[in-house]
Order: C-alpha cells, then sequence, then structure tokens
C-alpha cells in the first residue's frame, strides 16, 4: 500500500507598520473570525516576498515595502484548519488600509489598543514583534 505524502501549507503573514501610527490587522470574513495580520497562502511558483507583497495589497489595499524577515513560526497547532507553516515580514506602508478580498475590515492598531478576538498565533506573533522593538530580542525557537 502506498503511503500518502502531507506536508504543511506555506504562508505568509505581514506585520504592516504605517507611518509611525501602529500595525495593519484585518477582521477575517471567513472563519475563524476575529482580527488578524494580513497574510495568506504561498501560491505555486511565487516567493515568500512576492506572496507577503501580493497578501499586503489584496487585503488592505495598500502597497508595502518589505524591510526584513521576522520569524518562521511552525507549530502544527498554529491554524485550527490545517498545518502550516508561515513565515512573517516586517513591511511599511503609507495611507489608510482598506479591508479587501478575504477582510471585512484593515484598521491600525497599537500595543496598547489590540481588538479581540486575534486569531491563529497572531496574539503570540504580535508579542514577540512588540518585544523584537523594544528590545531587538528575536522570538525564542520553538521546540
Amino acid at each position: 500500500m502506498e503511503h500518502e505524502r502531507r506536508n504543511p501549507f506555506l504562508t505568509v503573514d505581514i506585520l504592516i507598520e504605517v507611518e509611525d501610527q501602529g500595525i495593519v490587522l484585518i477582521e477575517r470574513k471567513n472563519p475563524p473570525h476575529g482580527w488578524a495580520l494580513p497574510g495568506g497562502f504561498v501560491d505555486y511558483g511565487e516567493s515568500l516576498e512576492q506572496a507577503a507583497i501580493r497578501e499586503a495589497k489584496e487585503e488592505t489595499s495598500l502597497d508595502v515595502t518589505l524591510s526584513e524577515q521576522f520569524y518562521t513560526y511552525s507549530d502544527p497547532r498554529r491554524d485550527p484548519r490545517h498545518h502550516t507553516v508561515s513565515t512573517v515580514f516586517i513591511a511599511t506602508a503609507r495611507g489608510n488600509p482598506r479591508g479587501a478580498d478575504d477582510a471585512r475590515r484593515a484598521l491600525v492598531f497599537t500595543e496598547v489598543n489590540l481588538p479581540a478576538p486575534i486569531v491563529f498565533d497572531h496574539a503570540r506573533i504580535l508579542k514577540d514583534y512588540f518585544l523584537y522593538k523594544k528590545t531587538g530580542l528575536r522570538p525564542a525557537m520553538e521546540m
């Protein structure tokens, strides 16, 4: 009997910094409902960077400039729908985000006014990001 090969889905998430105002989060139209970082699946033939720029534009209507690759999150439980591995980028943008595609809304938040609920493992990613911005320390490796 042949063994079926299963692999995690490759995704990207983007921490979009808007002109010293804060970080863009989207309110999801589809389950799981709640707030999330803009992001999504990497298409076949697409680089992680291309996927991040495309997903940011599709969900927030913003043209972003990627500034760095932040961290890759791979906990098999990070997405309740299936096993995903997400590379997170930090990017900058100008203007006002506008929800599009599968985002009901896109708004700018700071560390002190984050909305609820935040879905997936994005609360952890945001916590890691805000700590990194204060201390320069990257997230500890997942084991």
